[in-house]
């Protein structure tokens, strides 16, 4: 799992830092930071595939007692192709059923998981060289109810999920719904009042929104480097926490590396 910073350079979150000087640190603490394997450097960097919260929502209000039925078969691909817009909206559609939707939550505490990624499953051994290799997709998801990372594997020929897996303490890179969740939630903390204030001297406007910056995000688990943190973030791992890389939208870098905000736990802890 991804290994944190093991030197940050303490600076107060009142200073903002432009041009250059900021694209060099910015560079040097990134270099520092190893994501997953599983996941691509653009999920790592908060800006991965958009969870639809709104679809989640929507497919959360159908009525009890509705069959669903599976989607129709559309565009598909052949051998490792990868997944086409059709099959990702198939798999998520057949991954995320009722039961699964209306027992879990999202990042905003909403009915149904925060759904991470979805990518073409890999193939058994005794599958690989087939002339036509089965195609099935894996749709992950993040489920804050209980703080589970939860991967649904679909058959696109049979529109069936095939499997299910659970895991605990399992953190993939935040997707772009979680890091500005992260940034409204530290925007509305006392902590960030130094972030806001900032923001106004760098732009003359009040920071209102979390679309107002360009946030990068990256999760945070307590223990890792060489210094373990406060107590306050010890459940950082177990819980989903990130570290916030922020800057003004077209402007600007402003440091506000040493904040973790707890996503499940919804608080905000500067470290040091």
């Amino acid at each position: 799992m991804g290994e944190d910073v093991r030197k940050v350079m303490h600076r107060h979150l009142g200073k903002v830092v432009a041009g250059a000087a900021v694209a060099i640190t910015a560079t040097a603490v990134l270099v520092g930071v190893t994501l997953p394997g599983s996941a691509s450097g653009e999920e790592g960097s908060g800006g991965g595939p958009q969870s639809s919260s709104a679809e989640q929502g929507q497919a959360a209000r159908q009525q009890p007692g509705v069959v669903e039925e599976a989607p129709e078969q559309g565009r598909s691909g052949s051998g490792r192709d990868p997944l086409t817009d059709d099959e990702m909206k198939r798999a998520q559609s057949l991954a995320a059923g009722r039961d699964f939707r209306m027992s879990s939550e999202d990042v905003k505490g909403a009915k149904g998981p925060e759904r991470l990624s979805t990518d073409l499953a890999e193939l058994s051994p005794d599958e690989v060289g087939a002339a036509d290799p089965p195609r099935r997709a894996e749709v992950t998801y993040y489920d804050y109810k209980d703080d589970t990372y939860v991967t649904k594997t679909v058959d696109l020929g049979s529109g069936k999920v095939t499997g299910t897996d659970t895991q605990h303490g399992v953190q993939p890179p935040p997707n772009r719904d979680e890091v500005m969740e992260a940034v409204r939630l530290l925007m509305a903390d006392k902590l960030g009042e130094g972030l806001k204030k900032d923001f106004k001297d760098a732009t003359g406007k009040a920071l209102t929104r979390p679309d107002q910056l360009t946030a990068t995000g990256f999760v945070y688990r307590a223990g890792e480097g060489s210094n373990p943190g406060p107590a306050s973030v010890q459940d950082c791992g177990k819980h989903r926490c990130v570290r916030l890389f922020t800057r003004v939208v077209n402007g600007p870098w402003i440091d506000t590396r040493q904040m973790v905000v707890d996503l499940s736990a919804h608080k905000v802890t500067k470290l040091g």
